[in-house]
């Protein structure tokens, strides 16, 4: 029970993560060391889903809640104390550093000692991840600024539709990806604007059928998004473990650098905010760690 609960509290971090444009849940999937377990209880197999429901249902219905609950909090957060939040995220991503490292050169069933092949090109799947952390971040410094709310809910066409149903795959791809925010590639497509006023719309009683009919498209869109990208996931981790963690270290290691706040007009006050902020993030990334036993699911 406790590990369901726990798992719960878990995705609602990751839901909360995702409705910011920018910030990639999958790299808190990772910061909480329950990558491996996701990416292999999501899955099209109905037997090995239910399985794993336990693990699943939590997951999901925790993600699920974050997004509902927390899409305006989180907003709110930014508005008011962007600094002190973005130094808690970039806080979580430093404690999930030695970890990956570990997992990236971590020696694999029947293998004595690391070859410098090996180790050659795990730097260079790194430095992928990095490089492709940079281009996303020309494209958030783009796209990142734009209006994330409107005014009047479109009418729903079926043109419309298909286009929110494939940006939530898109988007729900992305989301999987550590350091890859969904919520951006849905922006970047003319969807977000649309997803975000439409979630509280649907607690009102003149636009709840409207706004139900924009959000149904894209909560089926991001359910097969999902369920593809986390089988895609999965087969590289059993496939090429070493060189698919370090892509994540290497996408890890440039969201520090893009999140990290680029402060001005600095105070005792504020410096000690962030500071405070900068460790909690980092303690509860390590303590995450603990907790998970500090190993790699199989699931």
């Amino acid at each position: 029970m406790i590990e369901i609960i726990k798992t719960f509290f878990i995705g609602i971090f990751v839901g909360m993560a995702n409705v910011i444009p920018g910030v990639s849940g999958g790299t808190l999937v990772v910061v909480f060391n329950i990558y491996d377990k996701f990416v292999n209880a999501i899955t099209f197999n109905i037997k090995k889903l239910l399985k794993n429901c336990k693990f699943v249902v939590p997951i999901l219905t925790g993600m699920l809640l974050g997004i509902l609950l927390f899409s305006k909090l989180i907003t709110i957060l930014y508005r008011n104390c962007p600094d002190q939040t973005n130094f808690f995220f970039t806080g979580l991503l430093i404690g999930s550093i030695p970890l990956l490292v570990k997992y990236s050169f971590n020696k694999n069933s029947g293998e004595t000692k690391s070859s410098t092949a090996k180790n050659t090109g795990i730097i260079l799947c790194a430095l992928t991840g990095l490089v492709l952390i940079i281009v996303f971040s020309v494209l958030q410094s783009r796209y990142g600024t734009a209006e994330k709310t409107i005014s009047t809910l479109p009418q729903w066409t079926v043109p419309l539709a298909v286009k929110i149903f494939l940006g939530g795959i898109l988007g729900a791809v992305a989301m999987i990806i550590p350091g890859i925010s969904g919520s951006l590639i849905m922006l970047i497509l003319g969807i977000y604007p649309i997803i975000m006023s439409s979630i509280p719309a649907m607690f009102v009683k003149d636009t709840a059928l409207q706004a139900l009919f924009l959000l149904l498209p894209n909560g089926v869109g991001v359910l097969i998004g999902l369920l593809a990208g986390a089988k895609l996931i999965s087969i590289l981790l059993k496939k090429v473990p070493n060189q698919t963690y370090a892509v994540i270290l290497g996408l890890i290691v440039g969201s520090i650098y893009t999140m990290w706040p680029r402060v001005s007009n600095l105070t005792a006050s504020k410096i000690v905010s962030y500071v405070l902020c900068l460790i909690f993030g980092i303690a509860l990334s390590y303590l995450s760690t603990k907790f998970s036993g500090d190993e790699k699911s199989s699931s």
